[in-house]
Order: structure tokens, then sequence, then C-alpha cells
């Protein structure tokens, strides 16, 4: 497996699809899940509570988070309370802000003071990786969640933001870092090299795990045999011209 054998950096599986996070679970690189209400509604689940329970009884070993979903802190403190009671794997993903932007710091650092493990999500800035950070506090074991994906999509290069998370989260070792939402499988090694503690990979993106350290001429010529036979498919057809030949040239 070349570099994905040397990878400090633990790879949690990022989705909603159970049969698929069963499937995962059997691979030894996979050390922990996460979902969230958009990748459980993509996958089309109704039942959210049936859902998170039945992946923490067949997935018994790994850490899964699940994310509290009220737009109130006093609701989302009783839905935290919910998700921690469903197991000790059972992490709770609380979100930077609510829908107004208002911080959620002071719930973090209630939940946090009560021994609920904790992933702050949806941060995309230096400053709240601070405040998330402070807001932890002595935490037995919290999760910060840098939506880097997305600072990418903004034309900023995260990597430099990443490194200097992991710097921020460095006084406090029971506290980890997540690299949330990447772009490509180079992202993978970006993490890992940095420090960063954890990486979340969505399942499509775990199917290319295959392709790193691939022989990029052996990859070159899988594509071009792609192209060819995708062309045979389609029974796609050009005329033929000969080449004439102009006079005097």
């Amino acid at each position: 497996m070349g570099q994905l054998d040397k990878l400090k950096t633990r790879i949690f599986a990022d989705g909603a699809d159970l049969e698929r996070m069963l499937e995962l679970a059997k691979n030894p690189l996979i050390k922990g899940f996460t979902t969230n209400p958009t990748l459980m509604r993509k996958a089309g689940i109704t039942d959210y509570v049936g859902f998170a329970r039945e992946a923490l009884r067949l997935i018994p070993n790994h850490p899964i988070s699940f994310e509290v979903f009220a737009d109130d802190f006093d609701e989302m403190e009783q839905q935290a309370y919910e998700i921690a009671s469903w197991g000790p794997l059972a992490i709770v993903k609380i979100p930077i802000t609510d829908t107004k932007g208002r911080p959620a710091l002071a719930l973090v650092r209630r939940l946090a003071r009560s021994g609920i493990r904790i992933n702050v999500t949806a941060l995309l800035s230096l400053n709240q990786v601070q405040e998330a950070t402070e807001a932890l506090g002595d935490a037995k074991l919290g999760y910060i969640s840098v939506f880097a994906g997305r600072v990418a999509d903004t034309g900023r290069d995260p990597v430099p933001l990443m490194a200097e998370a992991v710097r921020i989260l460095g006084a406090n070792p029971n506290l980890q870092l997540i690299w949330a939402s990447p772009r490509e499988l180079l992202n993978v090694i970006q993490a890992d090299a940095i420090g960063c503690h954890v990486i979340t990979v969505t399942h499509d993106l775990l199917k290319k795990l295959d392709l790193i350290d691939k022989d990029l001429e052996e990859f070159s010529l899988e594509t071009v045999r792609m192209f060819y036979g995708d062309a045979q498919k389609a029974g796609y057809t050009l005329p033929c011209r000969m080449r004439v030949a102009t006079a005097g040239k």
C-alpha cells in the first residue's frame, strides 16, 4: 500500500450508507465514521435514531459522529445528551454556530465539562479553531472539524490554515483536528504531512484509495484504453480522408 502503510493520520469514512459502512469497517485503514443530516437525507434515511442505533450496534468498535440538528441551544443540549446515551463510541457533533451565526461555544463548554465527547463541526477559520479549542478546554476527548475542502472551494490553499490549526491544538493532547470535506486523495497525503490527526473521506473517494502510488504511465495507458473503449461502445465514426499532396509543397 506504499504511503498508506505509513499514514499517521487516521481515516474516518464520511457517509450514511449503512451497507457500505459495514464493508468499510472491515478495512484496517478505516478508524472511525462520521455522518451529518445532509448525508443521511441523501442516503434516504427517515428514522434518524433507528439508523444511528443500528450503526452503533453493527459497528461496535469504531467511533461514529452524529450531529444535533436543532437550532436552539437548549434543544441542542438535550439532543446531545440523547446521542451520547447511545453508547461510549457515539460522538456528538455540534456546529460552531446556529443558523443565525451565534456561537455555540458556551454549549460546547458545558457539554465538555459534563464528559460528553464532542466533535465541533463546520469550522472554516482559524479564529473559530482558537475559540473551539478554548471551549473544549480540558475535555477528555474532543474533535475539531475544519472543512478544508470548503476553504479550497473559495480559492484559498487550505494547507497553511490546517497546519496552523494543528499548532493551535498542540497544547491540548486530548483534542484532535479533523481535516473535513476533502476534495481529492492528495488531501490525505497533505493532512498526514502536516500532522493532522484525522481526515474524513467520503465513500466515493474511498473507492479510489488503491490509486495512491499507482504507476503513472500505467495509469496513462488505462486512460487511453478507456477513451478508446468508450468510443467503440458508443459506435462513434468519423469520415476518413486521405491527405492530398499540394504541388510545389
